[in-house]
């Protein structure tokens, strides 16, 4: 489990800023933040560099890193990434935007599936409160902003449902984000940004589902979102 060490990407997300062609062309002065999956390619050499797919569908091709070439090597195929990055030139020639970049920081980003709750892993699980600040859906990926107190501890977050099939008549399938602060001190603000895998609520000859995700924040109100994933253009 990784440990939420992500208050320093506040300190990079002041906006995020989709890919738009110059017709003076790009400066070396600008910066664009977003969030994508990393696709390595199928070429296993340490030069070989791999492509980003933000979550807009345009596609990043780094040429330059304020990194040695090897940091490729600190993720893995379909990871889940926040990248600060100045674009040097495009290509929008094709179906896909193609932007040629200089990345200038990559953050991995937690990325998890929806669990099954069980009585043996309730109290692991936790049930501190958590505040959502923002979320929204990225193909097969439910995204959250959000935030949390804490000082020393690791803190753990998972989006659960109850245990079984799901049918049509499961619907709104019910989710719950759950919240683990280990016993930390409530000194220091932190926001955390985490993705979870919808693929698990897919129903057989259905090609949507809706379900409601569910919190509960530090004044012990709780907040309940319906959504629909609708997978029926994904694989």
């Amino acid at each position: 489990m990784k440990k939420f060490l992500l208050g320093i990407l506040v300190v990079f997300v002041v906006s995020f800023t989709g890919c738009n062609d110059d017709e003076e062309g790009y400066s070396l002065n600008d910066m664009w933040i977003g969030f994508g999956v990393l696709k390595k390619s199928v070429d296993a050499s340490p030069k070989a560099m791999p492509t980003i797919i933000m979550d807009n569908d345009d596609m990043l091709v780094p040429v330059a890193s304020n990194y040695t070439p090897a940091w490729p090597a600190r993720f893995d195929d379909g990871d889940r990434v926040l990248v600060n990055y100045t674009i040097l030139d495009d290509d929008l020639s094709g179906d896909v935007p193609t932007f040629f970049v200089k990345v200038n920081s990559i953050e991995d980003i937690l990325m998890k599936d929806v669990m099954d709750i069980t009585p043996e892993i309730e109290d692991s699980i936790g049930n501190d409160p958590i505040i959502v600040q923002d979320f929204w859906i990225t193909d097969s990926l439910l995204n959250f902003k959000l935030k949390y107190w804490g000082f020393t501890q690791i803190h753990f977050l998972n989006l659960v449902k109850e245990p079984g099939e799901l049918t049509e008549e499961s619907q709104p399938v019910q989710l719950e984000l759950r919240h683990n602060a280990n016993d930390d001190d409530e000194s220091v603000p932190y926001t955390a940004f985490v993705s979870f895998s919808l693929n698990p609520l897919r129903i057989e000859g259905l090609d949507s589902v809706r379900f409601e995700f569910s919190s509960t924040d530090y004044d012990g109100v709780k907040h309940s979102v319906e959504k629909v994933f609708n997978y029926s253009d994904l694989d």
